[in-house]
Protein backbone atom coordinates (compact mmCIF):
# COMPACT_ATOMS: atom_id res chain seq x y z
CA UNK A 1 0.00 0.00 0.00
CA UNK A 2 1.10 3.58 -0.61
CA UNK A 3 1.87 5.35 2.67
CA UNK A 4 1.27 9.10 2.51
CA UNK A 5 1.78 10.15 6.14
CA UNK A 6 4.84 8.42 7.58
CA UNK A 7 4.94 10.67 10.67
CA UNK A 8 1.31 10.14 11.69
CA UNK A 9 0.94 7.05 13.83
CA UNK A 10 -1.63 4.48 12.77
CA UNK A 11 -3.10 4.93 16.25
CA UNK A 12 -3.46 8.73 16.13
CA UNK A 13 -0.20 9.86 17.73
CA UNK A 14 2.17 12.35 16.12
CA UNK A 15 5.65 10.97 15.49
CA UNK A 16 6.89 14.53 14.91
CA UNK A 17 6.53 15.21 18.65
CA UNK A 18 8.27 12.04 19.87
CA UNK A 19 11.76 12.21 21.43
CA UNK A 20 12.88 9.25 19.27
CA UNK A 21 12.04 11.24 16.14
CA UNK A 22 14.42 13.98 17.28
CA UNK A 23 17.42 11.80 18.13
CA UNK A 24 20.70 12.65 16.47
CA UNK A 25 21.95 9.06 16.43
CA UNK A 26 21.53 5.95 14.30
CA UNK A 27 18.52 5.03 16.45
CA UNK A 28 16.60 8.11 15.19
CA UNK A 29 13.08 7.03 14.27
CA UNK A 30 11.70 8.33 10.99
CA UNK A 31 8.09 7.86 12.02
CA UNK A 32 5.73 5.01 12.88
CA UNK A 33 5.26 4.06 9.25
CA UNK A 34 8.90 4.47 8.25
CA UNK A 35 11.08 1.58 7.17
CA UNK A 36 12.86 1.85 10.55
CA UNK A 37 9.63 1.06 12.44
CA UNK A 38 7.83 -1.30 10.06
CA UNK A 39 9.70 -4.28 11.49
CA UNK A 40 8.83 -3.31 15.07
CA UNK A 41 6.25 -5.14 17.10
CA UNK A 42 3.40 -2.66 16.76
CA UNK A 43 0.08 -4.49 16.80
CA UNK A 44 -1.45 -1.86 14.52
CA UNK A 45 1.02 -2.24 11.64
CA UNK A 46 -0.03 -5.73 10.58
CA UNK A 47 -3.73 -5.14 11.02
CA UNK A 48 -4.18 -1.63 9.63
CA UNK A 49 -1.52 -1.42 6.95
CA UNK A 50 -1.12 -4.99 5.81
CA UNK A 51 -4.56 -6.54 6.35
CA UNK A 52 -6.98 -3.59 6.10
CA UNK A 53 -4.99 -1.20 3.88
CA UNK A 54 -5.66 1.89 6.02
CA UNK A 55 -3.13 4.42 7.32
CA UNK A 56 -5.15 5.30 10.40
CA UNK A 57 -7.14 2.87 12.54
CA UNK A 58 -9.97 5.36 12.85
CA UNK A 59 -10.68 4.91 9.13
CA UNK A 60 -11.16 1.15 9.46
CA UNK A 61 -14.72 -0.17 9.17
CA UNK A 62 -14.19 -2.13 12.38
CA UNK A 63 -12.75 0.73 14.44
CA UNK A 64 -15.84 1.06 16.65
CA UNK A 65 -15.76 -2.63 17.61
CA UNK A 66 -12.01 -3.37 17.45
CA UNK A 67 -10.85 -4.57 20.87
CA UNK A 68 -7.21 -3.56 20.28
CA UNK A 69 -8.20 -0.03 19.15
CA UNK A 70 -10.54 0.40 22.14
CA UNK A 71 -7.86 -0.80 24.60
CA UNK A 72 -5.33 1.59 23.07
CA UNK A 73 -7.69 4.53 23.44
CA UNK A 74 -8.64 3.63 27.02
CA UNK A 75 -5.02 3.11 28.04
CA UNK A 76 -4.08 6.44 26.45
CA UNK A 77 -6.39 8.22 28.86
CA UNK A 78 -4.12 7.29 31.79
CA UNK A 79 -0.73 6.08 30.53
CA UNK A 80 2.05 7.17 28.19
CA UNK A 81 4.98 5.39 26.55
CA UNK A 82 8.06 7.40 25.51
CA UNK A 83 5.69 10.07 24.23
CA UNK A 84 2.58 11.65 25.66
CA UNK A 85 -0.81 10.07 24.89
CA UNK A 86 -2.67 12.91 26.58
CA UNK A 87 -4.00 14.25 23.28
CA UNK A 88 -4.65 10.97 21.45
CA UNK A 89 -8.45 11.33 21.70
CA UNK A 90 -8.24 14.94 20.52
CA UNK A 91 -5.98 13.81 17.66
CA UNK A 92 -8.42 11.08 16.63
CA UNK A 93 -11.33 13.52 16.66
CA UNK A 94 -9.32 16.09 14.69
CA UNK A 95 -8.37 13.51 12.04
CA UNK A 96 -11.99 12.36 11.72
CA UNK A 97 -13.25 15.94 11.39
CA UNK A 98 -10.45 17.43 9.28
CA UNK A 99 -8.51 14.57 7.66
CA UNK A 100 -4.91 13.42 7.78
CA UNK A 101 -3.62 16.28 5.60
CA UNK A 102 -4.86 18.96 8.03
CA UNK A 103 -3.57 16.98 11.01
CA UNK A 104 -0.17 16.70 9.32
CA UNK A 105 -0.13 20.45 8.70
CA UNK A 106 -0.84 21.20 12.38
CA UNK A 107 1.78 18.69 13.52
CA UNK A 108 4.40 20.28 11.27
CA UNK A 109 3.69 23.62 12.98
CA UNK A 110 4.04 21.98 16.40
CA UNK A 111 7.25 20.29 15.27
CA UNK A 112 8.75 23.60 14.14
CA UNK A 113 8.01 25.12 17.54
CA UNK A 114 9.49 22.05 19.23
CA UNK A 115 12.65 22.32 17.11
CA UNK A 116 13.01 25.95 18.18
CA UNK A 117 12.73 24.94 21.85
CA UNK A 118 15.27 22.15 21.37
CA UNK A 119 17.70 24.39 19.48
CA UNK A 120 17.50 27.43 21.73
CA UNK A 121 16.57 26.11 25.19
CA UNK A 122 17.75 22.50 25.55
CA UNK A 123 20.61 22.07 27.98
CA UNK A 124 20.73 18.36 27.11
CA UNK A 125 18.06 17.09 29.51
CA UNK A 126 14.84 18.78 28.39
CA UNK A 127 13.90 16.97 25.17
CA UNK A 128 11.15 14.89 26.76
CA UNK A 129 9.62 17.93 28.51
CA UNK A 130 9.66 19.98 25.31
CA UNK A 131 8.10 17.10 23.32
CA UNK A 132 5.30 16.82 25.88
CA UNK A 133 4.79 20.60 25.88
CA UNK A 134 4.61 20.63 22.06
CA UNK A 135 1.98 17.89 22.29
CA UNK A 136 -0.14 19.29 25.12
CA UNK A 137 -0.07 23.09 24.79
CA UNK A 138 -2.08 24.89 22.14
CA UNK A 139 -0.03 26.29 19.25
CA UNK A 140 -0.69 29.88 20.34
CA UNK A 141 0.48 29.05 23.86
CA UNK A 142 3.70 27.53 22.51
CA UNK A 143 4.35 30.60 20.39
CA UNK A 144 3.71 32.89 23.36
CA UNK A 145 6.03 30.92 25.65
CA UNK A 146 8.80 30.89 23.03
CA UNK A 147 8.53 34.62 22.47
CA UNK A 148 8.54 35.37 26.19
CA UNK A 149 11.46 33.01 26.80
CA UNK A 150 13.49 34.70 24.08
CA UNK A 151 12.73 38.13 25.52
CA UNK A 152 13.69 37.11 29.06
CA UNK A 153 16.86 35.20 28.22
CA UNK A 154 18.90 37.57 26.08
CA UNK A 155 22.52 37.10 27.08
CA UNK A 156 21.79 33.97 29.17
CA UNK A 157 23.73 30.74 28.85
CA UNK A 158 21.85 27.62 27.75
CA UNK A 159 21.31 26.36 31.30
CA UNK A 160 19.70 29.67 32.33
CA UNK A 161 17.65 29.67 29.13
CA UNK A 162 16.43 26.16 29.88
CA UNK A 163 15.48 27.06 33.46
CA UNK A 164 13.50 30.04 32.19
CA UNK A 165 11.72 27.94 29.56
CA UNK A 166 10.85 25.32 32.20
CA UNK A 167 9.46 28.03 34.46
CA UNK A 168 7.33 29.56 31.70
CA UNK A 169 5.98 26.17 30.65
CA UNK A 170 5.14 25.39 34.27
CA UNK A 171 3.19 28.65 34.59
CA UNK A 172 1.05 27.77 31.56
CA UNK A 173 0.65 24.17 32.77
CA UNK A 174 -0.60 25.25 36.20
CA UNK A 175 -2.91 27.89 34.73
CA UNK A 176 -4.43 25.47 32.18
CA UNK A 177 -4.18 22.31 34.29
CA UNK A 178 -1.81 20.60 31.82
CA UNK A 179 0.42 17.71 32.86
CA UNK A 180 3.94 18.14 31.49
CA UNK A 181 5.33 14.75 32.40
CA UNK A 182 4.82 11.21 31.21
CA UNK A 183 2.17 9.23 33.00
CA UNK A 184 3.48 5.78 33.96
Amino acid sequence: MQISYVEIGICGLSCRLCPAYHRETKSKCGGCKSEFRMGATCPFHNCALKKKGVEFCGFCEESKTCERWCKHRESGKEHDSILSYQKVEDNIAFIHNNGLAQFEKEQKTREQLLKQMLTEFNEGRSKSLYCIAATVLEIGELEMVLEEARDKTKGFDVKEKSETMHSLLDIVAVKKNYLLKLRK
